[in-house]
């Protein structure tokens, strides 16, 4: 990121913003689904909302543009206050990957009827792309990702529970996975079938 600033501040501008975005959504997902399903937690904490205040991480926004990957503010909820705490939990963390696959079908909807090489098409071009990758990378399943709690969800409670206990060992798995290259060879190539999908070309 730090490199796009010093070649190109505008683009820079335009990545930071379409991040922005695609966090903001996800975690506003998340916050919607939760009180939906009966837990007033993220609203009484002001995360229903699509403001960017309420989802951005600051130390999450800064190794995004030191470091190239980040993240939002988590999105807190309290299982008692679930009907199902188990499918429920499955399905607000499904929420927020489902929030972006859907905002990157939109944009790449509307990017059809803009030309591509203008710079408004190449700024949905990238919200489409970064909405892809953060709903892919977000399905990868080790805590603190959402796919972590979507498999605990599917599966029975006595193998969820082993699963569970995998929890603690989550970050240093995901850690190893973004140092060891597996997101260049898991998540890319993902993304990269999903916008051919949507009628798209870098």
């Amino acid at each position: 990121m730090l490199n796009l600033l010093a070649q190109s501040p505008l683009i820079f501008a335009i990545v930071l913003v379409a991040l922005v975005i695609s966090l903001s959504v996800h975690e506003f997902a998340h916050a919607w689904v939760s009180d939906k399903l009966g837990d007033p937690t993220a609203r009484y904490l002001g995360r229903v909302t699509l403001n960017p205040r309420a989802h951005i991480d600051p130390l999450g926004m800064l190794f995004l543009v030191v470091a190239g990957f980040g993240w939002g503010k988590p999105v807190p909820f309290n299982p008692a206050n679930l009907k199902f705490p188990k499918r429920d939990s499955a399905l607000i963390a499904l929420a927020g990957p489902a929030s972006n696959f859907i905002l990157a079908i939109i944009t790449a909807t509307v990017l059809k009827f803009v030309n591509p090489g203008s710079l408004v098409g190449g700024a949905l071009y990238l919200l489409v792309f970064y909405n892809l990758m953060l709903g892919v990378f977000n399905l990868m399943p080790f805590h603190p990702l959402d796919g972590f709690k979507i498999v605990g969800g599917l599966l029975p409670n006595n193998l969820a529970i082993q699963w569970y206990q995998m929890q603690p060992y989550g970050i240093i798995i995901l850690v190893a996975f973004i140092f060891t290259n597996s997101f260049q060879k898991v998540v890319l190539p993902v993304v990269d079938i999903l916008t051919k999908m949507l009628g798209l070309t870098a």
